[in-house]
């Protein structure tokens, strides 16, 4: 490899992620699911108006939406919600996602898209504990 070269890893897949950021991501997703046994998944695009209750039906469509968490952002939009089904509420308080909303959108204010996701879901999942 030449100096500057960038590895396959490293080069950006389809949109904004490389290779390496999304096995990052579904790393991180996996793991969470496994030690909560929650289901924890991200949208990342554009949200319809009203963004809320457009981040909402995109939760009704998870599998078992009951137990599911959903990260959704529009970096366009610069919107990001944290829908919780019935059963996660009981583990992720409204205060437990607005505090990792922060540190989510503190990584994205820092051009980190990728890292605050990793973030947001090891807090989420840090918070609603083990099943």
């Amino acid at each position: 490899m030449t100096v500057g070269e960038v590895t396959p890893l490293e080069q950006p897949a389809e949109g904004p992620f490389t290779t390496r950021q999304l096995l990052r991501l579904d790393e991180a997703l996996r793991i969470a699911d496994q030690a909560t046994g929650l289901n924890f998944s991200i949208y990342l695009g554009e949200l319809g108006e009203p963004v809320r209750a457009a981040a909402e039906e995109l939760h009704r469509k998870t599998r078992n939406h009951q137990r599911s968490v959903l990260i959704a952002v529009s970096p366009n939009q610069r919107k990001l919600e944290i829908v919780t089904g019935s059963e996660a509420r009981k583990r992720i308080s409204d205060r437990d996602a607005k505090l990792a909303g922060l540190s989510m959108a503190a990584s994205f204010a820092g051009g980190d898209l990728a890292g605050g996701l990793l973030i947001g879901i090891d807090q989420l999942a840090t918070h609603a504990g083990r099943s």
